[in-house]
C-alpha cells in the first residue's frame, strides 16, 4: 500500500480527495491535517510514502513544509497539488525538493498516477504550468526583496518594515524601488500584487 498524507486547508475539499483516493486500491490515507505547521508532526508520525500538500496553508505554506519534509523525511516524496498554477509557485516548489506539481482541477485517476509515479521516482509537473514557467523566466527577487515586499503586503510603513525584516529604513526604500522596477509596477502594493500573480512570493 501507498501511505499518502494530505495537507488542505478546505475540510470538504480533504474529505472529498481522501474518499476519492481511499478508493485505489494500492493508496491509503494515513493522515490528514488542515494547517501548514501540522504537515511535519503529522509526516514524522505516519511516515507517509508522499505527501500531498496544498500551497496556501493556514500557519505555513505548503513549500515551506515541503523544504522541511526532505530532511526530516527524506524517505517521503511530496506531490504539490494547488489551485494556483503559478509559474514562481512551480520553482519553488522544485527548489524544496517537491517531485511534482499539480493544479487541482484534473481527474482524481491523474493525481492517482501521480502519486505512483513520484513514488518511483519520477517527476510529474502539469505540462501546461511548465511551459508557462519556462517562458515566464526566473523569479527576479533576491530572498531580501521578498522578506522586504512580503512585510510591505499589509500596508505597513517603512518604518514598520525596517523592524520587521530588521534593516534600516533607507535599506527597505532600496529594496521597495528595486522591487517596483523589477515589476514594472508603480508601487509597493502594486508590486506585492504582481509578485504574488507570478508566485514569486
Amino acid at each position: 500500500m501507498i501511505k499518502v498524507l494530505l495537507a488542505e486547508d478546505q475540510g470538504m475539499m480533504r474529505g472529498a480527495l481522501a474518499l476519492l483516493l481511499g478508493l485505489e486500491e494500492d493508496i491509503e490515507v494515513v493522515a490528514q491535517v488542515g494547517a501548514g505547521d501540522e504537515i511535519v508532526p503529522a509526516a514524522i508520525e505516519a511516515r507517509p510514502d508522499v505527501a500531498l500538500l496544498d500551497i496556501e496553508l493556514p500557519g505555513r505554506s505548503g513549500l515551506d513544509a515541503a523544504a522541511e519534509l526532505r530532511t526530516r523525511c527524506p524517505g517521503c516524496r511530496v506531490l504539490i497539488l494547488t489551485t494556483f498554477g503559478r509559474p514562481g509557485y512551480l520553482r519553488r516548489a522544485m527548489e524544496a525538493g517537491a517531485a511534482g506539481f499539480l493544479v487541482k482541477d484534473g481527474p482524481v485517476e491523474e493525481l492517482a498516477a501521480a502519486i505512483r509515479r513520484v513514488l518511483a521516482g519520477e517527476t510529474v509537473i502539469d505540462p501546461s504550468l511548465a511551459a508557462a514557467a519556462l517562458s515566464a523566466g526566473p523569479n527576479p527577487l533576491t530572498a531580501r526583496e521578498a522578506d522586504v515586499l512580503n512585510a510591505a503586503a499589509d500596508g505597513a510603513t517603512v518604518a514598520d518594515i525596517a523592524a520587521r525584516v530588521h534593516l534600516s529604513e533607507s535599506t527597505v526604500r532600496n529594496h521597495l524601488s528595486s522591487v517596483i522596477g523589477k515589476t514594472g509596477t508603480r508601487n509597493r502594493m502594486e508590486a506585492v500584487r504582481a509578485a504574488r500573480r507570478q508566485g514569486w512570493l
